[in-house]
């Protein structure tokens, strides 16, 4: 058995676990980096179509979902998305800005893997890759890891092993399981940022598959103006995914096909247009299929002059407001992130150390703070590092 002995063990070497173990290490301490898998970062690599979306310029608390809204604010308040942007130009890396205020690399995402792990070497953090764990306990103040290679100890660990989304990258439930031993309630975790399947009824949609249109969707109080994606098994695209955040079963989602278009828009056409047909003047503004299949939906067929008013405002209030009802979704095979976690109210929103268990911090996507699609969730992923690196 060998007995190594740190300052803190950190869990998971992903964005969260890199970026914390380089802060402490470059703080002066010892840290060993524990990775169950034999690459750091991977979902780092395969983020942003392989040019990793690393921050959003945009962030801001109201971007996030937790229980608590106001957990994330001290941590985004003092590691900000200008603080992440700095290192990346430290480090020579180019970038550009996407729709929306979003980062990304002009290279490849593997640039922010070397940055990480060259920060971490400036802070001669130990890296242990390939390193499965076998248990994890706690006593005379120190937090014992045993892992393939032997046993290790410090009076600090850091869970920072992710959530359950993308399992084939590895992705585990285990920072709830460590969590729960250590007596952490945890938010009951579920698949976000995720494509929502369509049922049976809606097989006309289905066969829509490959069809991209520009909408605003809506769930509960929550909208986003993006594009939505039909597929073979239902609905994605951006638009989608942010409101798969705020969707929950046995609820509805409601789409408008046309923003923008102001109301009574169908009987001014009628009045310019007599000849025209609904789905001739849909397929102006949406593909030709889509166009297609809602005016076959809407069943509409003859010209606006022999439409009455009163079916074209029904019409129109539909196209405002196409009702779905998701069968559910794809799940966390598919999902970016999880929302839920461990519960914020466990930890501290300074350190993120828990209340229960003194030397234990959760950080990045383990906690119950889930971004919008964009780069929201990495840069939680550097300020929940930063804040509890800092306290290291």
């Amino acid at each position: 058995m060998i007995l190594s002995r740190y300052d803190a063990i950190v869990l998971g070497a992903g964005a969260a676990g890199m970026m914390c173990a380089a802060v402490a290490g470059q703080r002066g301490r010892r840290v060993l980096l524990v990775e169950h898998g034999d690459v750091p970062g991977r979902k780092i690599l395969i983020s942003g179509g392989g040019r990793c979306n690393f921050t959003n310029i945009g962030t801001a608390p109201d971007r996030y979902l937790s229980a608590n809204p106001h957990f994330a604010k001290s941590a985004l308040s003092r590691y900000t998305a200008q603080d992440f942007l700095a290192l990346v130009e430290r480090h020579g890396i180019a970038w550009h800005e996407k729709t929306l205020g979003q980062l990304f690399c002009d290279g490849s995402a593997r640039q922010i893997v070397d940055m990480l792990l060259d920060e971490c070497a400036k802070g001669q953090v130990e890296l242990a890759l390939g390193r499965s764990i076998a248990a994890i306990d706690h006593a005379d103040g120190r937090y014992r890891v045993t892992t393939s290679q032997g046993e290790t100890s410090a009076p600090a660990l850091v869970i920072a092993t992710g959530g359950p989304s993308i399992p084939k990258l590895g992705a585990t439930g285990f920072a709830y399981d460590l969590a729960r031993q250590f007596g952490l309630k945890v938010v009951e975790p579920r698949p976000a940022l995720v494509p929502l399947t369509l049922g049976p009824d809606e097989a006309l949609f289905r066969e829509l598959s490959g069809v991209a249109a520009p909408v605003l969707a809506r769930a509960g109080k929550a909208a986003f103006a993006e594009a939505a994606l039909f597929t073979h098994r239902g609905l994605s695209g951006p638009a989608i995914l942010q409101i798969s955040s705020y969707w929950r079963h046995g609820e509805g989602i409601g789409i408008d096909f046309l923003p923008g278009h102001p109301a009574g828009w169908l009987a001014a056409a009628k009045r310019a247009e007599p000849r025209a047909t609904l789905r001739r003047l849909l397929a102006r503004d949406l593909p030709d299929r889509l166009a297609e299949a809602l005016a076959e939906r809407l069943a509409l067929p003859a010209e606006l002059a022999n439409t009455r008013d009163a079916a074209l405002t029904e019409a129109e209030r539909r196209l405002a407001d196409w009702r779905f009802e998701p069968s559910g979704t794809e799940g966390f095979a598919k999902a970016e992130v999880t929302i839920g976690g461990i519960s914020t109210a466990e930890l501290s929103s300074q350190t993120m150390e828990a209340r229960k268990a003194p030397g234990l911090h959760a950080i990045g996507e383990a906690v119950d703070v889930t971004g919008w699609l964009g780069g929201y969730n990495f840069q939680w992923a550097w300020a929940s590092a930063w804040a509890a690196g800092q306290a290291l």
